[in-house]
């Protein structure tokens, strides 16, 4: 199995794609990146090193001038300034220079670490993804953000920078723990309710045969979810506007994960949000009772969490959404649903919004 979706930049195509099962494939796509002339640099954490690197580093070596390999400590904690300094540091060392290549191999820490090293090492060299869970397939393996943590605020730091090749071998969720699979459908679900409802309602037909992993409905439902953040990176690559629709969840996803302190994932804090953001738009008129219930049972039915077991705090949790980059001034940049599958920004969502909105699905206060 290979094929591709080409995303384009002004209408000038400048990466593919690309969907497999397995990594034999990567040679000849390289061969067209040119690293028979190249030193590759393939980066990655402990978690994924043991069950791919030597994969991909087999498929490679014999095939570019050098290859190397970095590997960091996995988790959020290492995705900070001084895992990208440990990476310079290596590549100095190792004379790459601008010519040269990088491969993030692994989920969203590490492309996100391995796209902002190479935004900026010698002001920007090439790079390639091969994202391995869910979540980095579908969402932040496209679209060229890269960037790390600044001590505790989330993606404070970063640049746009676009990969050369996405790469994604869909086996690799064989080996995907439950909780990160989990993850990743917080993702998938968003798409469908900003942008396509009936790719919403084919998830809800088909969730039995996903929660199964089932190959041609998980290879179905990626290669969907990747077009819909296709089309909208591409209307909008430096998120000026449009695309900043893809952020709907993540005000109060990410405050909720700021507030647990990395202790759920974050596709899982985006799919609480998710479901808080349709609470918000049912009070506003634009959903019916009907349509949030679907909402919250298909979320449900990919088990994720009830937040009511954690103690929350509901203000704390409001106050970090102060410090979210989506706000302007003193407003935040909320991402609500006309109805499923049209979202639009709102500026006009207040504390108390977001406040009844934790009472009502949680009975938070």
């Amino acid at each position: 199995m290979l094929d591709n979706l080409t995303v384009h930049m002004n209408h000038e195509p400048i990466y593919d794609i690309s969907f497999a099962d397995d990594f034999n494939s990567l040679p000849v796509l390289l061969a067209g990146q040119g690293i028979a002339d190249r030193r590759v640099c393939i980066i990655t954490e402990t978690n994924v090193a043991p069950l791919y690197l030597d994969a991909v580093y087999a498929q490679l070596k014999d095939h570019c001038k050098e290859c190397i390999s970095i590997v960091f400590e996995a988790g959020e904690n290492s995705k900070n300034l001084d895992t990208v300094k440990m990476i310079y540091e290596r590549l100095i060392l190792a004379k790459f220079d601008r010519q040269d290549l990088l491969i993030a191999l692994g989920g969203g820490v590490t492309g996100d670490i391995t796209g902002f090293a190479a935004a900026t090492f010698l002001r920007g060299i090439d790079f390639v993804q091969i994202p391995t869970s869910l979540l980095a397939q579908v969402d932040s393996s496209i679209g060229g953000k890269t960037g790390v943590d600044f001590d505790s605020y989330k993606n404070m730091v970063g640049a746009f920078h676009m990969p050369k090749l996405v790469y994604i071998n869909v086996a690799t969720l064989d080996t995907l723990p439950d909780e990160q699979f989990t993850s990743g459908m917080g993702e998938v679900i968003k798409h469908g309710l900003i942008r396509d409802r009936e790719y919403f309602e084919w998830l809800r037909e088909n969730q039995e045969l996903i929660l199964k992993k089932d190959r041609e409905v998980l290879c179905r439902m990626i290669k969907t979810s990747c077009n819909i953040k296709r089309i909208v990176v591409e209307e909008d690559p430096t998120e000026k506007g449009k695309r900043a629709l893809l952020n709907f969840g993540h005000t109060l996803g990410h405050a909720i994960e700021k507030y647990l302190e990395l202790g759920l994932s974050h596709g899982a804090c985006v799919g609480l949000g998710c479901i808080l953001a349709a609470d918000i738009s049912c009070q506003k008129g634009h959903l019916s009772q009907d349509q949030l219930s679907a909402i919250r049972a298909l979320f449900h039915a990919f088990r994720f969490p009830d937040i009511r077991t954690y103690d929350l705090d509901v203000e704390a949790i409001l106050t970090y959404t102060k410090n979210d980059k989506k706000m302007v001034g003193d407003r935040i940049k909320f991402i609500l649903l006309k109805e499923i599958g049209n979202a639009y920004i709102d500026m006009d969502i207040t504390f108390q919004d977001m406040r009844q909105a934790f009472i009502r699905e949680y009975r938070l206060s």
